[in-house]
């Protein structure tokens, strides 16, 4: 259940509030608070409160999301088994963070601050150290939760990217689907005018979602998202969501002609609806491990990303690459202050509908080393 979409969009916070990089207070203090729409309880030294007062509909989430983790979560959480605290645990917990593809930096940092509170709080038992790093990671991933908004700009233009076979065209299925739920009118675009059977698969989720489709066989992206994004504008749509075909990053004529379709869009803009696209997300598969990160890297340097959409952590081994992603985003923001974050506004953990939801950093920081 989605509780997260707002139609309108509150006082932007300053960058310097939300993007701050990882440290003491980005890892947040002891009391408790809310955290996205479930209230969480701080993790004790000895033994972590679970989460308290989750809405109806998100206990079978988390539970459906810890099943899913339980690869990358069970290697990290053998090593909390022992008896005492010693060099050896450490050594084993880097190792188990870097199988995990948190990558070398995210799982030096991780380690440096769990050490840092184990001295500093004077724990002796494994099982603290695994509820210390519960909260080192929750606070290093705590900039990555952020709401995605809608209803600053009607239609609020999301343009969706990504390589072949990351999930793209299904995650822009099922978010119409909440979308539509959460009561937005939703107008798609289909932009991915070269796989075969692509406008065809995107036609079949706006019939499921009785939303409109803006398609054109063989058309050009660039021309079809424009005419969907004018589309949009007579028709008074909340959304307008195009879906641009799969491509690497090394295609280099095919990052161009994205580059192209954010222009084009752009054109489209006038009163009302500012500059769009308004946000430019891409879709990342859980599976890849580091591989995502690079992905991530290449599309922001070419679009400048707003937000991802994280899927298949169903049984993934890599999970970790999410701590990975939050260290990169906390040294882009130093290196590019004026540009906008990038958060992990929506991930995956299945085919079904109710298998995408809004990324909370307590949550997946729990269900990871449960």
């Amino acid at each position: 259940m989605f509780s997260f979409f707002k139609k309108k969009t509150p006082q932007p916070v300053a960058a310097s509030e939300t993007l701050n990089a990882p440290g003491d207070a980005a890892l947040g203090g002891s009391t408790a608070g809310l955290i996205g729409s479930a209230l969480v309880t701080p993790i004790a030294a000895q033994n972590p409160a679970p989460a308290q007062g989750l809405p109806p509909g998100r206990e079978p989430w988390l539970n459906k999301l810890k099943a899913g983790l339980r690869k990358t979560g069970s290697s990290i959480s053998s090593v909390f088994t022992g008896t005492q605290i010693d060099e050896a645990l450490y050594e084993d917990l880097e190792t188990a963070l870097l199988m995990a593809d948190a990558g070398v930096a995210a799982s030096n940092y991780l380690l440096g601050e769990v050490r840092r509170r184990v001295k500093d709080s004077g724990v002796t038992h494994p099982v603290a150290v695994r509820n210390l790093l519960i909260e080192v990671l929750s606070g290093l991933l705590k900039p990555l939760e952020q709401p995605l908004r809608i209803g600053e700009f009607v239609p609020t233009v999301i343009m969706v990217t990504g390589v072949n076979g990351a999930g793209k065209t299904t995650s822009i299925g099922k978010l119409t689907r909440h979308l539509s739920d959460a009561g937005a009118t939703v107008l798609l675009a289909a932009a991915d005018t070269f796989r075969a059977a692509a406008r065809e698969q995107l036609t079949v989720w706006a019939d499921r979602n009785t939303v409109e489709i803006v398609s054109q066989a063989g058309g050009d992206p660039a021309s079809v998202s424009f005419d969907a994004v004018s589309a949009g504008k007579a028709r008074g749509k909340d959304v307008v969501l195009v879906d641009t075909a799969g491509r690497l990053p090394t295609q280099l004529h095919l990052m161009e002609e994205l580059k192209k379709i954010k222009r084009t869009i752009a054109k489209a803009g006038g009163q009302g609806i500012g500059t769009p696209p308004h946000e430019i997300l891409l879709v990342i598969d859980g599976n890849t491990g580091q591989n995502a990160l690079a992905q991530v890297k290449a599309f922001d340097e070419a679009l400048q990303l707003t937000g991802l959409i994280v899927t298949k952590l169903d049984g993934t081994a890599k999970g970790g690459v999410l701590a990975a992603i939050a260290l990169w985003a906390s040294e882009r923001s130093k290196a590019h202050p004026d540009w906008r974050a990038v958060p992990v506004y929506f991930i995956g953990v299945g085919e079904q509908v109710q298998d995408l939801e809004t990324f909370n950093a307590r949550e997946f920081a729990q269900a990871l080393l449960s």
